[in-house]
């Protein structure tokens, strides 16, 4: 018993190694491209600086003590907004997944704001919540709010209902049929919308930090645009980027253990 444990952590652990090895493959070449293009002189310094250069400015800013920070509160807002938004778009979701007369009553409204782009909303914030964090971490949480309302809504809606009918005749209504039925039947679509609701919410961040922060990789990104450091501003895109893969790798590994348990 004990052997076959082991044969099937190792193949688990081979598949996984496998594939982050192949994830990896793409990632290397356009960093040697870059090299060799920022080397050739094709572009100028400043609209392609070296690798070496980024390295450089993430070195200089951890030494000044202002990477970490920038990027903790840009995490700290992005989880906050994410938490937030997700939340309110399940309740929704359910709400209009489950109601036809919510549905009709409320949907069109949804629909309709969904399409508002998310800079339209920075002037409003900023009257509502003036300049705070109140108004960046309610960007972001409007921002992540739509991919999980949609996709809730959408799951809901197309849940079979021969087993729905089937959970009623054994005794099932309400909150109980959505806990012991509904929700377990759409796992897999609650987190693929709940992936895209922290995409989204990594997209938002930026534009959070335009509304007068002075901290954070939105910030950084701005910032380095004003100064012409293409250096720190390759940075800013590049540990946005990684932060966003790892959080989204983080929610991938909770997906695994829910769809174990629940679906």
């Amino acid at each position: 018993m004990s052997s076959v444990k082991r044969a099937g952590t190792s193949s688990r652990w081979a598949t996984t190694t496998g594939q982050l090895g192949a994830g990896l493959i793409v990632p290397v070449l356009l960093l040697i491209a870059w090299q060799l293009t920022a080397s050739a002189g094709l572009l100028s310094p400043v609209q392609l600086p070296r690798p070496s250069a980024v390295v450089q400015a993430g070195s200089d800013l951890i030494g000044r003590g202002e990477l970490l920070p920038h990027m903790w509160i840009s995490t700290q807002r992005v989880l906050l907004g994410f938490a937030i938004g997700s939340l309110l778009g399940i309740a929704v979701g359910s709400l209009l997944g489950l109601s036809r007369w919510a549905d009709r009553l409320m949907g069109p409204l949804f629909g309709a704001l969904r399409a508002v782009p998310s800079l339209a909303w920075v002037p409003l914030l900023i009257l509502w919540l003036k300049i705070g964090e109140d108004s960046k971490v309610t960007l972001i949480a409007i921002g992540a709010f739509f991919p999980i309302m949609t996709t809730v809504y959408s799951a809901l809606r197309h849940v079979d209902p021969r087993l729905v009918e089937m959970a009623r005749t054994f005794g099932l209504h309400g909150t109980e049929l959505l806990r012991t039925v509904q929700l377990p039947a759409v796992i897999p679509a609650l987190f693929s919308g709940l992936r895209l609701a922290l995409a989204q919410a990594w997209l938002f961040v930026v534009a959070a930090e335009l509304i007068a922060s002075s901290m954070g990789l939105g910030f950084l990104l701005i910032d380095s645009q004003n100064n012409g450091r293409t250096d720190r501003l390759f940075l800013a895109i590049i540990l946005l980027a990684v932060l966003g893969k790892a959080t989204d790798a983080l929610l991938g590994l909770v997906e695994r253990w829910a769809v174990r348990r629940w679906a």
